[in-house]
Order: structure tokens, then sequence, then C-alpha cells
């Protein structure tokens, strides 16, 4: 679907440039543009103050009814070379790593 690249996106940045591991990096809330309404889609976890910013740089923002996206995710450990899984809780589903 049209969240799928954003999603992946959250969920690279989350890792590489915030540091988390991959269950806290697919929690965490999400944000989406909706290019039709020209709107940011905000989910419930995103914080007031956050909003607030947004709004004061001119965004439009309106809550999101559904959750946004879902997904699985494996890494490995490289120093380890585990494999670490996370599941959206978002949806249904699993992921697992040995």
């Amino acid at each position: 679907g049209a969240y799928q690249p954003c999603g992946q996106a959250h969920v690279l940045s989350n890792i590489v440039d915030y540091g988390m591991d991959v269950q806290a990096a697919i929690d965490c809330p999400r944000l989406f543009w909706d290019g039709p309404e020209q709107t940011l889609i905000a989910e419930d976890g995103i914080p007031e103050a956050a909003r607030d910013g947004l709004r004061r740089r001119g965004h439009a923002l309106r809550a999101s009814d559904v959750p946004l996206g879902g997904g699985q995710a494996i890494a490995m450990d490289v120093e380890t070379g585990f494999l670490i899984g996370g599941s959206d809780p978002r949806k249904d589903g699993c992921a697992l790593g040995y």
C-alpha cells in the first residue's frame, strides 16, 4: 500500500539514526502524509507537543482512525550472529529469530 515505503523508512531511520532495537523501531508511533488531502495523519502515540510543533510549521494534522502500516522484521546481531525478531502490535503476525 501507499504507506509501505514510508513505514520502511520510519523503521530504518529509527534503527540507524536513533539506535533503537528492531522491536522499538517497529513500535514507534507513526505519521503519514496524505497527498490528496495534503494532511499529516498522526497515530495516537505522537506527543501533543510534537503535533503543536508541526502545526506551527504550517502542517495540517489529523488523528489516524486506523493503525498506520504493520510489519515484522528480523535483525542480525553482527557480534553474536543471533537473529532478533520484531513484530508490529498494530496487526497479527510474528517474527522469529534464533
